[in-house]
């Protein structure tokens, strides 16, 4: 009973936490370490889930709780490395709320683009992994830049 009213009185006390109703119970969810980063154009904060008899919450259904609590769209709040704290029942992970579409597909890494959905993974093959680590190796000093750019081009060519 304490509990209950605890987290229906939580919202009040912390700003930053959200109880939310989701698929299989409910769920606290606490921001801290809150930084407007302006020159990756972005929100960014640690997210603390609370999660009592239930399994880790799902990054699409904490991705609208967080962007709801900062008015912030869905598509772009990027959530990351998560943990699960020994025994669950709370997880921490890292969120980015980015300001545009445009800043998010020039700051972020592409395997979280690539996760998101917002990019297609380039399949290659090992052997060509090896073979252009392996030529990168040769070449130094100012001409590495000058072999990553041909690189570049020819992997576009193709």
């Amino acid at each position: 009973c304490i509990l209950v009213f605890f987290l229906d009185a939580l919202p009040r006390y912390f700003p930053s936490t959200e109880t939310s109703k989701m698929s299989d119970g409910a769920v606290v969810v606490k921001t801290r370490k809150f930084k407007r980063n302006p020159l990756l154009a972005r929100r960014q904060m640690i997210v603390d889930v609370i999660h009592p008899g239930r399994a880790t919450v799902p990054k699409e259904e904490l991705a609208e709780v967080v962007s709801g609590m900062y008015k912030a769209d869905a598509k772009l709040t990027v959530l990351f490395g998560f943990r699960t704290k020994f025994g669950g029942g709370k997880s921490t992970g890292f969120c980015v709320i980015y300001d545009s579409e445009e800043s998010m597909i020039k700051f972020e890494p592409k395997h979280r683009m690539v996760r998101k959905g917002l990019t297609e993974k380039v399949e290659r093959s090992r052997k060509a992994i090896k073979e252009g680590k392996n030529k990168g190796k040769k070449i130094r000093g100012t001409g590495a830049s000058i072999a990553k750019h041909k690189a570049k081009r020819a992997a576009q060519q193709e």
